[in-house]
């Protein structure tokens, strides 16, 4: 029986997303039970803030990274192509 090259990558994205969600699941956590360690129970609104707030930024930096060298890549890709 042949597997087609399709479902293979198919398999690869879900496999990949699933571990992904795992793996920020953990994270989740320990950053939330670090959080804890610093702040008192009743700051937990205050904690949980500051935490929305640096995961958000983190997210914009990766994110801006991420795009800035797809382009890269794209742009030498392009030039390689001629």
């Amino acid at each position: 029986m042949e597997i087609k090259p399709t479902y293979i990558g198919t398999m690869l994205s879900l496999a990949t997303v699933a571990f992904g969600l795992i793996a920020a699941g953990a994270w989740n956590k320990f950053i939330g039970d670090l959080i804890a360690v610093f702040f008192r129970p009743g700051n937990s609104v205050i904690a949980e803030f500051l935490y929305a707030i640096g995961v958000s930024v983190l997210a914009i930096v990766i994110v801006k990274n991420l795009g800035k060298l797809a382009e890269r890549e794209s742009f030498f890709g392009s030039k390689m192509d001629r």
